[in-house]
């Protein structure tokens, strides 16, 4: 798999998930779409830093080590992501419990 094999990835999985995030009433098929998001963005953090390195970056790095950063840095990502996601349906239970309903057009008198 190429760079452009990876970018082309990217980029539908982040249009189908732009266009999940819009079309979607759903509380947490929004989150789903904007899940899709993230790992699209993922995806290119990855394969820019296994194909993208021409050569050695600022702290002298070479391509393999680029390669593990980009990974480490995904890793730490999904980790940070899972834990978001995690808060987001501890909110949602909480709504859902409190309404009724997940919908997200009616969620707008949620302020105090």
């Amino acid at each position: 798999m190429n760079l452009t094999a990876c970018l082309l990835l990217s980029a539908c999985l982040f249009a189908i998930g732009a266009y999940g995030l819009m079309t979607r009433r759903n509380f947490i098929a929004a989150l789903m779409s904007l899940e899709l998001m993230v790992n699209a963005a993922l995806i290119n953090f990855v394969a820019f830093a296994r194909f993208g390195g021409g050569g050695a970056g600022a702290a002298g790095l070479n391509s393999a080590h680029d390669a593990e950063a980009g990974s480490l840095f995904a890793l730490f990502a999904v980790a940070v992501t899972a834990a978001e996601m995690a808060l987001a349906l501890a909110i949602v239970i909480a709504v859902n419990r409190q309404r009724g309903n997940l919908d997200i057009r009616e969620l707008d008198g949620m302020h105090g």
